[in-house]
């Protein structure tokens, strides 16, 4: 019944947006009634936390797929398309609940999922630059990976969700290898 709840949650978010977000919805798009649904959830934001953290979970589990599968291979070109084409995928899955998530649910709601998340990326990616000799120009592996998080997760989610016109999916990842592989071969 949790499970069948926090999937109408999600599904009245997508459809309706923050705003329109209510149990009354929730419990009708899961053909319950509210009062069985407060035998599960005490209000509204107990729905809403579920299911924002079910959906970062669901971001962060294919991000780190696609990071833990690079560690201990080789930098180059192929590896950031790689990782930021699995970027791209990770937060295109969802696009129409990246926007309510990103742009009207308050900022309080995500902050701890999304810093979680950037966490999780951050330690994957400096695990890796530790492990590969000649990358991040000598510089601290730590400092170099929450470069590159910040960066890659800001043009990424800004594509996603502003959806440029005249800039292709190709043409974001294009960039960003040209961009994280002149800073990782930088000498400093």
């Amino acid at each position: 019944m949790v499970d069948r709840i926090v999937a109408s949650g999600r599904a009245v978010l997508v459809e309706h947006g923050y705003d329109a977000f209510s149990t009354n919805r929730v419990a009708h798009h899961a053909g319950i009634s509210p009062g069985s649904l407060y035998q599960y959830f005490p209000d509204k934001e107990a729905v809403l936390d579920v299911v924002v953290d079910r959906y970062w979970d669901e971001i962060a589990d294919r991000i780190a797929a696609a990071l833990s599968d690079r560690v201990g291979g080789q930098p180059g070109p192929s590896m950031i398309r790689d990782t930021m084409d699995a970027l791209l995928q990770a937060l295109e899955y969802d696009r129409v609940l990246l926007q309510v998530v990103a742009e009207e649910l308050p900022v309080g709601h995500s902050r701890e999922r999304r810093t979680t998340l950037e966490r999780r990326v951050r330690d994957l990616t400096t695990l890796f630059l530790a492990t590969v000799p000649g990358t991040a120009g000598g510089v601290s592996p730590a400092r170099t990976a929450w470069m590159l998080t910040v960066v890659a997760e800001s043009v990424a989610l800004r594509w996603v969700l502003d959806q440029p016109a005249g800039i292709e999916r190709e043409q974001v990842i294009e960039e960003m290898v040209t961009l994280v592989g002149a800073y990782l071969l930088a000498p400093r």
